[in-house]
């Protein structure tokens, strides 16, 4: 058996059907296999970020994840505390998703809905594109590059045979030991291990009867040496998962040992069935680059990062958005090779972003020491008990907070986008050190500001598709822009949008925002050589 396809997508994870959902969205021929039957037994994540909810709603998914079993009216509340029966040391009060409202900043929030409850919702979105066949119990084997394209080796690992799939692309989102990746020898540098993690997932229906606390969505185990272990609500009713943050030292622990470690959690014995048990390396690493020519990785083949922020899958859904475009431009003819140069220099600093952040996340954890005082019941115990409390609520409230991690990455270093010529970059890079604080900006590079036009509609609604050019002058000399997109073949829309409150938000007079929803150039005069700014931000030049 041999097949074609536009692109060959490994690896059907969340990265994998976000990509190949987007890329068949626009009208692209995928083909994406995956090893494994698509059953989760260990969900690796359970937030969905702002800004992949922002890509949820230009795919019609919003609905789709407001609706999975997650239980809407659970509090989310961040709790830090010596053990259940024992000392609460504080909290960071957070709304349950149906309380949550969005902020002014976008027209969405985070949802809670754990990877075993959002891979189905991106699957049935994946399905449903026409030009999207999805298969499981298949693993890539090898590849073939050559000037025209990839041929790649299948293993249909059920009925024991090979075939071979014909493909113009091959992207490996085969997540942290990526087959893809390794066959490239792109290498990962970083911190490398930062610990050797034991997940055990269980299940007790009555788990918040058993103990005197309020509810919270996390609840994070301070010891001597600071935070050890934490418990999170899986599905906000009878599934929890467990997580032994661990050291250096490797472990296999049995169900035996993580049964016991629960009841030291509870404060005593209580019924629990163990669902699962994953040990796991927490890393922090980036790969040296994403790939080139046709073959290119996405997702945790690029980078790995401490889950101490919840940053990892929805910074692999930006992988895929900002990837998806620049493949369908390429295959339609109309992108230039510098966009395959532009996702490495885009997203690599994105993920030394979040990875450094993550990072520092868990070591404000670990770092909460105090000694074996904070379990006494005296003045000593008390005080310590206040300063880890004072520690852990103001140094995570940057991870609780992280407004400005998930909206303000801003690709300072594309050779696709068309910066400010007064702007200091430098100055620009200095201000993604700040997580909580996002300032919306149309500055090049930037995730086009949200606002809400008088139709109902957001100015994110506008963007998706191809470029958009918002003209908040109304001016209607648009003709040679017009005219070099034509010659061009790129996909254009002009918004005029007479409000000056966005036109304010906007700062300036016309605005080119690309398909993912970031902007490529700004003025507050049309270009004087619009071939030459097309052919900058396709790719071409």
């Amino acid at each position: 058996m041999n097949l074609d396809t536009d692109v060959l997508v490994v690896g059907g994870g969340p990265v994998g059907l976000a990509l190949a959902g987007d890329l068949g969205w626009r009208g692209r021929h995928v083909l994406l296999v995956e090893q494994s039957d698509g059953a989760i037994f260990q969900p690796k994540m359970d937030l969905v970020g702002i800004r992949t909810m922002e890509f949820c709603r230009r795919w019609g998914l919003v609905e789709a994840v407001e609706k999975t079993p997650y239980d809407r009216d659970y509090p989310q509340d961040n709790i830090y505390l010596t053990s259940l029966d024992g000392y609460e040391l504080g909290r960071q009060p957070m709304p349950s998703m149906r309380e949550d409202v969005p902020p002014p900043e976008s027209p969405q929030k985070r949802e809670r809905c754990p990877q075993n409850m959002f891979d189905p919702v991106l699957r049935a979105f994946a399905q449903s594109q026409p030009g999207v066949r999805l298969h499981y119990r298949n693993e890539l084997v090898s590849f073939v590059k050559d000037a025209e394209g990839i041929t790649s080796t299948i293993r249909d690992l059920d009925l024991h045979r090979t075939f071979t799939v014909r493909s113009r692309y091959l992207v490996g989102a085969d997540g942290a030991h990526s087959t893809v990746r390794n066959a490239l020898g792109i290498e990962m540098r970083g911190k490398g291990i930062l610990t050797y993690t034991t997940n055990a997932i269980f299940r007790c229906a009555d788990f918040n009867e058993r103990h005197d606390k309020r509810p919270g969505y996390r609840y994070m185990f301070v010891g001597p040496d600071g935070v050890w272990a934490t418990i999170v609500a899986i599905n906000g009713k009878d599934l929890w998962r467990m997580s032994i943050i661990g050291g250096m030292e490797k472990r296999a622990l049995d169900e035996e040992e993580l049964t016991q470690i629960a009841y030291r959690l509870m404060g005593k014995p209580f019924p629990l069935e163990m669902v699962s048990i994953l040990p796991w390396a927490r890393a922090e690493l980036v790969a040296d680059h994403y790939g080139t020519g046709r073959v290119l990785i996405c997702g945790d083949a690029c980078h790995r990062t401490s889950p101490t922020g919840g940053l990892g899958m929805n910074t692999g859904i930006g992988d895929a958005v900002d990837l998806s475009w620049k493949l369908d431009a390429l295959l339609g003819g109309w992108g230039g090779e510098r966009l395959i140069d532009s996702y490495t220099a885009e997203r690599k600093p994105v993920a030394h972003r979040i990875t450094t952040f993550s990072t520092g996340n868990l070591l404000i954890m670990k770092g909460a020491r105090s000694g074996p005082e904070i379990y006494e019941d005296s003045d000593t115990g008390k005080a310590a008990r206040i300063r880890v409390g004072q520690a852990l609520g103001d140094g995570l409230k940057r991870e609780w907070l992280s407004l400005n991690m998930h909206l303000g990455n801003r690709y300072l270093e594309s050779p696709t986008v068309v910066h400010d010529p007064e702007e200091n970059l430098e100055a620009a890079k200095a201000e993604q050190e700040d997580a909580i604080h996002y300032r919306p900006s149309s500055r090049p590079g930037a995730r086009a500001p949200h606002a809400w036009l008088k139709d109902g509609r957001s100015t994110l609604d506008l963007f998706g598709r191809g470029f958009v050019l918002l003209d908040f002058r109304g001016n209607s000399e648009w003709t040679g822009l017009q005219r070099a997109c034509a010659d061009a073949g790129v996909p254009l829309e002009i918004v005029p949008i007479a409000d000056p409150q966005i036109a304010a938000l906007y700062e300036r007079a016309f605005v080119l925002v690309r398909p993912d929803g970031h902007v490529a150039w700004r003025c507050d005069a049309l270009p004087t050589d619009p071939a030459a700014l097309i052919s900058t931000v396709c790719g071409k030049h």
